[in-house]
């Protein structure tokens, strides 16, 4: 065999080329005749166009007992136009190769639209027959509402979004839209007809308060043309600038337990509310977090997955609630897994122990290499698709962030050293201010968590 391998000429080893520099890219604006502020991004080689549309239709306008109004209006969209019934509108998405999906959250509604570029022309007229002029069928919206209502229990006995939905309620006041379920309640859904979704529409969806962002291979498209044509044709009046509340929140260290007889696993979620992108901490909180449990080599799941074997891994992040310039917005920063009952009590401790260790002696300078090389190494296969490129610079538009943010924020990212990292992760989660939400068998872990001491034990029905 070994005389065999000599005899055999072998291909050469493919020899990696020299990097190449790379930085996220940066869209060109302009404005159509209609109000409607416009993003496009050239992307040489990408036949697959994604084009973003910010709606100002954020979730605390919605009318007093219709939460989730916005989330009926915005799966509406494709549901049929003036000129196509819902079966004939989905039939024109299918001819041209597209895809178009829309929903609502606290800052708006997005609406998303992927093409090849050879069929942009098509399904650019369609999106901007759903923004013009949607149908909003009475028989379409009770259809769209029943879905909805079907999907209520569903997420309730999702462990995971239970936990969600108890957050929320526990952080915000009752009457802040941020307390309740972003889709509504089955009370407030059932309140939903087509005049209600209909009057959300007029009253916030206008081109004078929406942006769109196109981004694909333009090569050959005169996309100021063909928009003029299409989205350009929308019309609408202008609108005062909408008041928006401050958000309010309680972190104060407790925990409830959301009751689930029998279960043999905990959902844990543990959150509190923390500075949005337009903070300067933001960058280095990104990145503390990240060593904290970013991935499977951070340190929560370093003790509680590797050396303890309570988990199959614990994450922690940060999600953006709402981005404001003058300090109104918010995101959310948390810590989310599950464990095996037994052992809630020792992980929720070993947790705890971990938050406590890293505010006394810090990350590493390998934790931050490593979480440096894992953020801003893998950015240019992260944004290799026209969408990752587009849903981007959409969310730079919804939060009121400038157009180089995602650019500079990796330049920050690679700049911000050990000692900064830590002080922003040990701001983001104190030990004694955070609001810990437990989906399990309160009659298991109600006493062993009590006997912790990390904050009042409260046991709701689940």
């Amino acid at each position: 065999m070994t005389e065999q391998l000599a005899m055999m000429d072998f291909h050469p080893q493919p020899q990696a080329g020299a990097p190449k520099p790379w930085a996220f890219p940066a869209p060109q604006r302009g404005t159509l005749d209609n109000g409607l502020t416009v993003l496009h991004c050239h992307r040489p080689g990408q036949q697959v166009v994604a084009v973003e549309i910010n709606l100002d239709a954020p979730l605390d306008a919605e009318p007093k007992g219709l939460d989730g109004v916005s989330t009926i209006m915005a799966r509406a969209f494709n549901e049929g136009t003036d000129k196509h019934s819902a079966e004939e509108f989905a039939a024109e998405l299918e001819r041209c190769g597209a895809t178009m999906d829309a929903h609502a959250d606290h800052p708006g509604v997005r609406v998303s639209l992927e093409v090849p570029v050879s069929r942009l022309p098509k399904a650019l007229a369609l999106l901007a027959d759903a923004l013009r002029a949607p149908a909003f069928a009475d028989s379409e919206i009770e259809r769209l509402v029943r879905n909805r209502l079907d999907e209520i229990p569903h997420e309730s006995a999702n462990p995971a979004r239970r936990a969600a939905k108890e957050l929320s309620r526990q952080l915000f006041p009752a009457d802040a839209r941020m307390s309740r379920p972003r889709q509504g309640t089955e009370e407030t859904v059932t309140a939903i007809d087509a005049a209600a979704v209909r009057a959300f529409y007029e009253k916030h969806v206008r081109p004078a308060t929406a942006t769109a962002v196109v981004v694909g291979d333009l090569t050959g498209v005169d996309l100021a043309a063909l928009l003029a044509d299409t989205l350009g044709a929308w019309t609408g009046d202008t609108a005062e600038p909408r008041p928006v509340p401050p958000v309010i929140a309680d972190d104060s260290g407790r925990v409830v337990i959301v009751d689930r007889p029998g279960a043999v696993q905990t959902q844990l979620l543990i959150g509190r509310i923390g500075p949005d992108r337009h903070d300067r901490v933001w960058a280095a909180q990104i990145l503390g977090t990240y060593c904290l449990g970013g991935t499977l080599t951070s340190r929560l799941d370093r003790v509680l997955r590797e050396e303890k074997g309570y988990t199959y891994g614990v994450r922690s992040f940060a999600q953006v609630l709402r981005s404001a310039p003058d300090g109104t917005g918010a995101s959310m920063l948390a810590i989310s897994g599950s464990v095996d009952t037994p052992n809630t009590g020792p992980a929720l401790d070993d947790l705890w122990q971990v938050l406590r260790t890293l505010a006394a002696e810090g990350l590493t300078d390998a934790e931050r290499d490593t979480a440096v090389q894992n953020l801003v190494g893998v950015a240019p296969l992260k944004f290799e698709t026209a969408a990752a490129v587009a849903g981007t610079l959409a969310d730079q538009v919804e939060q009121h962030l400038p157009d180089d943010f995602q650019a500079h924020l990796y330049r920050q990212l690679a700049a911000t050293g050990t000692v900064e990292a830590t002080a922003a992760v040990v701001s983001a989660f104190p030990a004694d201010r955070l609001v810990t939400i437990l989906v399990g068998d309160a009659a298991a872990i109600e006493e062993p968590v009590k006997a912790l001491n990390i904050g009042e034990v409260t046991v709701v029905a689940g």
